[in-house]
């Protein structure tokens, strides 16, 4: 839904997965947030095969997934807080089981009712089978999607 009288988003959502793109992504992300006064809300969807939670074996795979999420969230915090400019940034890190990142990420931003998404351009094959990330971001049509290479 349109309001009137807002100037820019009030909640930005970036998928940080810890790829380069990923974080060019959250550091566009970041600057965005911060001129625009929003809430930034960083997401590490933690990956979750259909097949390991049928077999029983996503107990495993959560393990060492959940440090990935700790290693980022860790990154994170450390960079923000070398910045001095950012010490005013709200933000905050969530950490989603999912399947399948778009939708994830979508689901996220609906909750938070975020007013745009940023995500880093794909560089894996996967995206040539299933579409990538970012193009099916943009197809939901539910905010503007910004792809930083």
């Amino acid at each position: 839904m349109f309001e009137c009288g807002t100037d820019g988003p009030r909640v930005i959502v970036v998928g940080v997965d810890g790829s380069d793109p990923s974080w060019r992504a959250a550091a566009y992300a970041v600057g965005l947030a911060r001129r625009q006064g929003a809430l930034l809300a960083m997401v590490y969807v933690q990956p979750v095969s259909s097949m390991a939670a049928v077999a029983g074996i996503s107990t495993v795979t959560a393990e060492s997934d959940l440090a990935a999420a700790d290693a980022i969230c860790g990154r994170v915090r450390a960079g923000l807080a070398g910045m001095a400019e950012v010490r005013a940034l709200r933000w905050e890190f969530h950490r989603v089981v999912g399947a399948d990142v778009v939708a994830a990420l979508s689901q996220l931003a609906d909750e938070l009712r975020a007013d745009a998404v940023v995500v880093g351009a794909s560089k894996g094959l996967g995206h040539r089978v299933l579409g990538s990330a970012a193009v099916r971001l943009v197809k939901a049509r539910r905010w503007p999607v910004t792809v930083v290479p």
